[in-house]
């Protein structure tokens, strides 16, 4: 039977004019799938900001509902993994970029796109991590079974106001780690230190746009969310034998670097991709965040917001004057 719900819906006005409205839509209107969800939770993510502004690099047809993160309970299912009641965490996959997403109360969904939900963490503190803090998480863990261990030095997150670097600069320091969080937000370095960051500094100290192709070492590992000149900075800069996480270009998709910090320090570089892994390493991520990855500040990373009150947002993280996580509520 159809259910009416609640939705943010991207429409398209004119030619790349975009308008965001809350409207009422139908289940009947969703897409084929096995699972259909009741959301509790969503979250907004740089990408959400990106589709719900009218980017065809990730969203090609509107009118849309974005939302790349849902928490919620399972309505109808056709699948035998799942059954009505269960509560699942989806992230990742088309979900909110060509598939209605978790800016509305309910989506429709294939069952291979659903984790159950781990106990230990509940529905709305999975989406307080969401994608970025899974990212983060997934940044991490290839740090730490790279091996890097806490006595081998200093590590370096950058962006780290933002969702992923956040939530990085928390777990790492709550894993033992010496935490520097590297930001061009002068007015949030408490926040930093308050989730953990043993230093915090400016990002013109990490953004050296010299030519020189390898400057002094300092850091053991760095996780890196904004691409550009900051990862080249930080590819110069690691150890012999360090590692380096990428998972963002919001500074640049460009990456205009040498083979020496490779072949003369032997540091690898990770790409990070939370999109498409599959679905065993993501319910292992999941396993992690609700056991070891467990953050006892987790709170101080949210800032919650019903969808009445998310357009602001979406304006704010374009911008990248957002700091740590929005909890998208669709109590």
């Amino acid at each position: 039977m159809s259910k009416q719900f609640k939705a943010m819906v991207v429409a398209e006005t004119a030619v790349n004019t975009y308008q965001r409205t809350i409207q009422t839509r139908s289940t009947d209107d969703l897409p084929a799938g096995d699972l259909l969800i009741r959301v509790h939770y969503s979250s907004l993510n740089y990408k959400d900001g990106l589709s719900a502004s009218g980017n065809k690099g990730v969203t090609r047809n509107y009118p849309h509902t974005p939302g790349i993160d849902a928490a919620g309970v399972v309505v109808e299912s056709s699948h035998a993994d799942f059954a009505p009641g269960d509560e699942v965490l989806v992230i990742g996959y088309d979900l909110g970029m060509n598939t209605d997403g978790g800016f509305g109360e309910y989506i429709r969904v294939p069952a291979g796109w659903a984790v159950a939900r781990p106990e230990g963490v509940s529905l709305r503190d999975s989406m307080i991590w969401g994608t970025a803090g899974f990212t983060a998480a997934m940044s991490v863990e290839r740090l730490v079974n790279h091996p890097i261990t806490p006595d081998q030095g200093e590590i370096l997150v950058t962006g780290a106001t933002g969702g992923v670097g956040s939530v990085a600069v928390a777990l790492l320091a709550k894993l033992g780690y010496r935490v520097v969080a590297a930001t061009g937000k002068a007015d949030k370095h408490d926040f930093l230190r308050e989730l953990g960051a043993a230093e915090v500094v400016g990002r013109e100290v990490v953004s050296d746009d010299g030519k020189r192709p390898l400057l002094k070492t300092r850091w053991a590992g760095v996780v890196d969310t904004v691409g550009g000149t900051i990862l080249v900075n930080a590819l110069k800069t690691t150890q012999y034998g360090g590692a380096v996480t990428c998972c963002g270009l919001v500074a640049s998709p460009a990456l205009d670097a040498t083979v020496f910090p490779f072949i003369l320090r032997g540091i690898t570089l990770y790409g990070i991709d939370s999109v498409e892994c599959n679905l065993a390493y993501r319910a292992h991520i999941w396993q992690k965040i609700a056991t070891d990855y467990k953050l006892p500040n987790l709170e101080m990373l949210a800032t919650e917001r019903t969808l009445e009150e998310l357009d602001p947002e979406i304006d704010l993280i374009l911008k990248g004057q957002q700091s740590g996580r929005i909890l998208v509520t669709m109590a």
